[in-house]
């Protein structure tokens, strides 16, 4: 009988010297990235930034801001070659009881409609769908809404 250990990701605070790492990560997933600038005035201004490590490599990253009792997962993504794999169910997982160790009530996130997989997450881990912001995200042609989703901590 051959026992496979397979390797566990790590979450760890994001760095500045990461920012590199993690554009490299956001530019390969989404056809409209956040730039540097974002991630490192979101480590400026002291949001939870976390990186997720698979074997010492970046692979993934996550951005939450937090005030009054709420929270607001900004930005969760994952490498797209390692997409499919459960990185980001882990990563949700992981700031979901990051959210809850801080004493947050309600976590919220917005997701494009056309991102099924992203969909299929969230709500599989028991987000609800309780808004729509009208054209939010940039589009090839047009802007495209975003669902918003809350989950009571």
């Amino acid at each position: 009988m051959n026992a496979r250990v397979e390797p566990m990701p790590v979450l760890r605070r994001m760095r500045s010297d990461d920012v590199e790492r993690v554009m490299v990560v956001e530019v390969g997933a989404y056809p409209f990235p956040w730039t540097d600038g974002i991630f490192r005035d979101c480590i400026r201004v002291g949001y939870d930034c976390w990186v997720l490590e698979l074997e010492g490599t970046v692979v993934g990253h996550a951005v939450l801001s937090m005030a009054a009792g709420e929270a607001h997962l900004l930005n969760l993504t994952v490498d797209a070659g390692r997409q499919g794999l459960g990185l980001g169910r882990f990563l949700l997982r992981q700031i979901v009881e990051r959210a809850r160790a801080l004493d947050v009530e309600v976590l919220f996130l917005e997701a494009r409609p056309s991102n099924r997989a992203a969909l299929h997450l969230y709500r599989s881990e028991g987000f609800a769908h309780v808004g729509t912001r009208p054209k939010y995200y940039p589009g090839e042609q047009e802007r495209e809404d975003a669902w918003v989703f809350s989950l009571r901590l």
